[in-house]
């Protein structure tokens, strides 16, 4: 068995910034594993990252969506296990060069990061299934990568009305075989924070080469 597959527990209240990245060639050495969060800038993929590591000041939040412009990168008490924030997208009232910067480098990172075993797609419950929440499960669908759907701000919602919506999004996306978990989530109830953690345990201890064995 792998060494490092016997460590203690993973405590995502350990969780500590390591470094940011404005590009690939920057990001910390390409071993271990990562998760990585993606998500438009307005979809509360900062505060998800805050509830689900029990750290409100760990991922940057801002009432101007879309200041995370870096590959944001945070340790773990495993060695060699990482959350991974990805810039925001689609908000931001930024030039379209520095737009496009961003798309380039979330590409290289999504296409060339080998220790990369699933993403989590941070979604408005009220507003799901934009463009780039499709574009992104159709790329995680084409590389056969795992992907986990928050479908954060359900506290905005009466349950009723939040369950419907995760019915309508599990339904719209049936067809694609690496959505593993669909979560309704609330970072200020914490509503799905305990489901999000069990499934992120599985894919950073999981190997190499059974990462993808439930697609």
């Amino acid at each position: 068995m792998d060494p490092d597959l016997t460590q203690k527990s993973i405590s995502f209240n350990s969780a500590r910034f390591l470094v940011s990245a404005p590009r690939l060639q920057d990001c910390p050495p390409d071993t271990g594993t990562e998760v990585a969060f993606a998500g438009r800038s307005n979809a509360g993929k900062s505060s998800a990252l805050n509830a689900i590591t029990a750290n409100s000041k760990l991922a940057r939040t801002s009432k101007t969506p879309g200041r995370t412009r870096l590959i944001n990168f945070f340790s773990l008490n495993r060695e060699h296990a990482r959350l991974v924030d990805l810039p925001g997208y689609g908000y931001a009232k930024v030039s379209r060069d520095i737009k496009d910067d961003w798309q380039k480098h979330l590409e290289d990172y999504l296409n060339d990061r080998q220790c990369l075993r699933g993403l989590v797609l941070v979604m408005d419950i009220r507003h799901p299934l934009t463009d780039f929440d499709q574009m992104m499960v159709e790329w995680c669908e084409y590389n056969q990568l795992p992907l986990m759907i928050l479908a954060t701000k359900a506290d905005k919602l009466k349950f009723g009305q939040a369950k419907n919506s995760i019915l309508d999004i599990g339904r719209k996306l049936e067809e694609y075989s690496c959505v593993q978990h669909l979560i309704m989530f609330s970072a200020t109830s914490k509503r799905g924070v305990d489901d999000c953690r069990a499934a992120l345990t599985d894919w950073l201890e999981s190997t190499e080469e059974t990462a993808g064995d439930d697609l």
